[in-house]
């Protein structure tokens, strides 16, 4: 107690004959700085300081200032909360402690100052001597049991270094033990690139030699042997090298291993030589007791593995558990399991994620390490079984790999790595095999019966899908109904179908999904025929696929306002032919099980058999509808042959009447004449009251009756060329409308004109065309003797791949009788009774028309009016 009020003392002086705000002496213990004494450090700083001084850098930097035993400082950075600008280290020379001074600034004088305090504390400090050996290998089998077990080897490990260390100034240290025929290094001091060294004793010189001999080794920088020492952890001053062996008997069980700048005395080495004497039982009994303690823990654990995972429920609980006893266990967290499918196609993944135990599945072609383990029983990162494979878990830098293996098949693979380098020793890899071996069968059981409950348990939701597609026979109506089912019955936030037309290409689909908003968007997003991405993909290959992360996929096309976390797509195939596809999407990652792709494989087998169906249904439908058609088009071809048939008799009719008319007309037009001039002449000779004149006028009248008539049958059957030019058929209609126009207006009759200003010029007569146009006009007149409506329209339309010029008469007389309707074109044929019509008039129409290569068409009811349609060709 009286050396700790002394240090304190010192230091309190020191800080108040300086600039310093406060100091500290502190040790390096087992790898990390703890506070000896202190001097105006706040209970709040403390913590803070030992924080920074355990930094890997900060560590290193007072190593530094240990093995060459300089003072040094460093600024600190604002984060620190130490109050001050700078930290001063002012190291005890041939110990592992550091006298730190906290100061904006510290002067020559005052640093001078603070040189000759630490060579004082130094000298007081008595080193150990041979008697106290004994003692420190007693304390290194009774550790603080408040701080560490009494079975923890490397912490006991690194209290045996420390013990060396006080006995002579070096630059740096290792401790190792014996494993086998390699040294494991298990504690260092100012040597981090020697943590975890492993060393094999035969493949060095140095190591083989003395491994023989069982005597230290000392090497000088100017020996021949300098190039043979393990050079990690050596500075570029280091002089001098020596390892000394830990013997029991005849026996190596561990070296020793310092290096400094200047050779040992010989009272230095004689300190060294006795307490390694005096600890070797003492670090045998450390590696006895830990090596008992790993095989109780592991005998322990297989108890508590078989105990805790027989009661899991399911995978997912059976994992969960394993990974906390593997990860207790072996004091990681990178562990990952992977189970295969009953058939082969998926692997069921468990990986540690952020502290929490995630499952997400897979194509089976993915698991490369089960494929490179499927002759072995186990391997480690590096080995060249794994040659080229890098770890699963980034930073790792080792593992265990080991095939789950049932009934002589592997089913799945458990692997267990760590960020430490030779993480695992032979026993650890023992335990993992058994463990591996338990989990197997267990695994193979629980991973059938859940396959089999969600089998049973989905086949029920398909039942309910299949009842309502099967019988649809359209390829849309199947993709849609189905699409919007499956959203339904499994809850997926958007479901497609996407079914082939007959040319290959995905041009049908549907879509369906837990929000309308996403199934609106995804029906915008795609575009037919739908090609790329997964889908694309599957379509192409036929291989179902299940993609945990769409993000990692490059593959994967993304939905305008749709952010996907994971997507399962399935080929909906019949043998070898690919007819569609199933695809859903959830919004998070890892979100499909096996039973879902199960589902969707069950699924897409029955659709393969309904699309096939609806497909020989459209078949038949399209052959029934082409014999329709051709049945149709043979009708109409019959129709049309009888229409020819009946204008040519029509014409051969006209041709005939013509005749007859013309030798009529001449016969009836002379004595016509005459009787019409002498009765004019007649007339001038009685007044206008004279009953004879009154006669003769009546005479006159009715000739020229006779002779208008004459007139017409002349015009019928006259066969004249006729002048064709292009001309406008709404200005024709003008020209016929203001000749008709005061008729009309007397007549009661309201007029309708709607002309197509765009309709293009025809080649026509435009006389004999006027006179058709007069003829419809005066018919439809005296249609309505009562009054009524007149409307003529122009127009263009398309018939048999041809463009035809359109005029149509519509009047609301009193219509044709239907019996009428087929005798209206025939010469002298006349609804008009005693009312004074011819029978030319529509038989004159005809002509011209079918003359000028048209047609026209009559459409009457009886009561409420006709139209007549003149088609002439453009």
């Amino acid at each position: 107690m009286s050396a700790q009020k002394d240090i304190e003392f010192q230091l309190k002086e020191t800080v108040q004959l300086t600039e310093t705000a406060w100091s500290a002496l502190v040790e390096r213990e087992a790898g990390v700085w703890h506070i000896v004494s202190h001097h105006h450090l706040t209970k709040k700083n403390r913590p803070e300081l030992l924080k920074f001084l355990n930094k890997s850098e900060v560590d290193s930097w007072l190593c530094g200032a240990l093995s060459g035993g300089q003072s040094r400082s460093v600024s600190l950075p604002e984060s620190s909360n130490l109050e001050v600008a700078r930290l001063f280290a002012f190291p005890l020379k041939g110990m592992s402690r550091v006298a730190l001074a906290g100061a904006d600034q510290l002067s020559a004088e005052s640093q001078r100052l603070w040189r000759l305090v630490v060579t004082g504390m130094q000298n007081g400090e008595t080193p150990p001597d041979s008697s106290a050996s004994a003692s420190v290998a007693a304390s290194l089998l009774v550790p603080d049991l408040d701080s560490e077990n009494p079975y923890d080897m490397p912490r006991a490990l690194d209290r045996a270094l420390t013990s060396f260390l006080r006995l002579v100034s070096v630059q740096g240290a290792w401790l190792a033990i014996r494993r086998g025929d390699s040294l494991e290094v298990r504690a260092h001091w100012n040597a981090p690139a020697c943590a975890n060294l492993d060393l094999p004793i035969e493949s060095n010189t140095l190591l083989r030699r003395m491994n023989r001999n069982l005597t230290p080794m000392v090497v000088s920088r100017e020996d021949p042997l300098w190039d043979s020492i393990p050079h990690k952890g050596l500075k570029s001053n280091t002089k001098l090298w020596a390892c000394i062996p830990i013997v029991i008997g005849q026996r190596m069980i561990g070296t020793l291993v310092l290096w400094r700048t200047s050779a040992f005395k010989r009272d230095e080495w004689n300190r060294l030589t006795e307490l390694i004497t005096q600890i070797a039982p003492a670090i045998e009994t450390i590696i006895t007791f830990a090596e008992m303690s790993s095989h109780l823990r592991r005998m322990a654990m297989l108890n508590d593995f078989s105990l805790t995972i027989s009661t899991g429920r399911n995978l997912d609980q059976i994992a969960r558990r394993v990974f906390a006893l593997l990860s207790r266990a072996f004091g990681t967290e990178l562990i990952l399991l992977d189970l295969l499918s009953a058939d082969n196609r998926l692997v069921t993944e468990f990986r540690s994620r952020d502290g929490n135990v995630t499952s997400s599945i897979r194509s089976a072609h993915e698991r490369w390490i089960a494929s490179t383990l499927k002759g072995s029983q186990k391997a480690r990162l590096g080995d060249p079984l794994l040659e080229g494979v890098t770890p699963l878990y980034e930073g790792a830098l080792s593992g265990v790999y080991v095939p789950l293996r049932f009934r002589g098949q592997i089913i799945g693979t458990l692997c267990i790595e760590s960020a430490k380098a030779d993480a695992f020793n032979f026993y650890d890899e023992s335990l993992i095999v058994v463990i591996a071996s338990h989990l197997a069968s267990l695994a193979d059981y629980t991973r059938v019966r859940e396959e089999a409950e969600g089998r049973a348990r989905n086949l029920g939701l398909i039942h309910e899908v299949v009842q309502q597609v099967v019988g649809l026979t359209e390829p849309q109506e199947v993709a849609q109904i189905t699409a919007e089912l499956l959203a339904r019955y499994f809850a997926y936030e958007l479901a497609a179908v996407f079914i082939a037309d007959s040319k290959g290409s995905l041009t049908i689909g549907g879509f369906g999904g837990a929000s309308q908003n996403v199934v609106r968007r995804a029906m915008q997003s795609f575009e037919y025929p739908v090609s790329g991405g997964i889908t694309g993909r599957v379509f192409e290959t036929g291989d179902s696929v299940v993609v945990n992360d769409v993000l990692q996929d490059n593959r994967y096309r993304s939905i305008k306002g749709w952010q996907a976390g994971s997507e399962m797509c399935v080929a909906i195939r019949d043998g070898m032919k690919i007819l569609g596809i199933i695809d859903v999407e959830s919004s998070s990652r890892n979100a499909f099980t096996h039973n879902d792709f199960m589902a969707l494989e069950s699924l897409a087998g029955i659709l393969a058999s309904v699309i096939t169906s609806a497909d020989q249904y459209q078949r038949l439908e399209q052959t029934v509808s082409q014999l329709r058609a051709t049945q149709l088009e043979l009708r109409e071809r019959m129709d049309a042959q009888r229409k020819t048939e009946n204008r040519l008799l029509q014409a051969a009719k006209l041709a005939a009447v013509g005749e007859m008319a013309a030798g009529i007309a001449h016969e009836l037009n002379n004595p016509l004449t005459s009787v019409t001039g002498f009765a004019e002449l007649a007339l001038d000779e009685f007044p206008q009251e004279n009953q004879t004149r009154k006669d003769l006028e009546l005479v006159v009248r009715e000739a020229k009756r006779a002779r208008d008539v004459v007139r017409r049958l002349l015009d019928f059957a006259r066969q004249g060329e006729s002048a064709r030019a292009r001309a406008s058929l709404n200005e024709v209609l003008d020209d016929v409308i203001a000749l008709s126009r005061h008729l009309i207006h007397t007549s009661g009759v309201s007029l309708k004109t709607h002309f197509d200003e765009s309709l293009p010029w025809v080649m026509i007569d435009v006389n004999q065309i006027k006179q058709v146009a007069l003829n419809l006009v005066h018919n439809a007149l005296q249609a309505m003797p009562d009054g009524g409506a007149l409307e003529i329209v122009t127009t263009s339309a398309k018939r048999n791949n041809r463009q035809w010029a359109l005029v149509s008469v519509r009047d609301t007389g009193v219509g044709i009788p239907k019996e009428d309707m087929t005798r209206i074109f025939e010469p002298f044929f006349t609804t008009k009774g005693n009312h004074g019509g011819t029978g030319l008039g529509l038989s004159v129409t005809y002509g011209i028309v079918t003359d000028h290569g048209g047609a026209i068409e009559a459409d009457s009811e009886p009561g409420k009016g006709s139209k007549f349609t003149v088609w002439l060709p453009i």
